[in-house]
Order: structure tokens, then sequence, then C-alpha cells
């Protein structure tokens, strides 16, 4: 029985997570979970080219599904955590780094890891 490579299953861990993030504020209908396997797809190739950035692959699928959702159908995440001004969307943070959070940049707080979102939302 072949075991499942490190690529795979870190590449398995960001879809749950993202996931997670997804059904947490109930956004995680067919079309968006498409999104994520979009994301996956590509990130796959992404991290056969550069195994040393497999520690990146979470916080890379969530931002191309906050940026497949922003074309398709609008902001995502919103904030939970600002209550007056306009609504906006959480950022990831780092960018290009291992332990991927969602992040308020208009309030400077870290919301919650991607994959958390449930913990804070609603």
């Amino acid at each position: 029985m072949d075991s499942v490579s490190p690529h795979e299953q870190a590449l398995h861990a960001a879809r749950a997570l993202v996931l997670a993030d997804l059904k947490a504020v109930d956004v995680a209908d067919a079309d968006v979970v498409s999104l994520v396997e979009e994301s996956i797809a590509s990130r796959r190739w992404w991290v056969e080219q550069w195994p040393e950035g497999v520690e990146y692959v979470t916080g890379l699928v969530a931002q191309d599904v906050k940026d497949g959702l922003l074309e398709r159908y609008g902001r995502w995440p919103l904030c939970p955590v600002c209550a007056t001004g306009d609504p906006h969307a959480l950022d990831v943070e780092p960018e290009l780094g291992a332990d991927p959070h969602w992040v308020c940049s208009e309030a400077g707080v870290v919301v919650a890891p991607v994959g958390a979102l449930g913990t804070v939302a609603g």
C-alpha cells in the first residue's frame, strides 16, 4: 500500500481548512467547492515545482478561493470584528508563509487561523 506523500497531505489539509471556513459562514455550495478544487489542482502543480513551499499551501489556497469568490460573488470572508463602517473582507497573512491567519487589516487584529472561522463567525 502506497503512503500519501507529504505534498498530498498538505493539499488535503488545506482543502479541509478552507472548506471548514466556507461552511462556517454558510457559503460552501457546489460552485464554491469547485473553486476550492480548482485551487487544489493548481497548487498541486505549484508544490510539485517548489516542494520547499509545501508549508505555504494552506494560505495560498485560502487566497485563491478568496480571489475567486470576489470575482464571482463578492467579498469573502466578511469581517466579524468590525461592527461599524462598510462591510469588508478579511485578509490572509502572511501572504506567503506558514501558519496563515485571517486578519482584519482595518482593525489591525488577527481574527482566526485559516480553518477556524467557525470560532468567530456569526
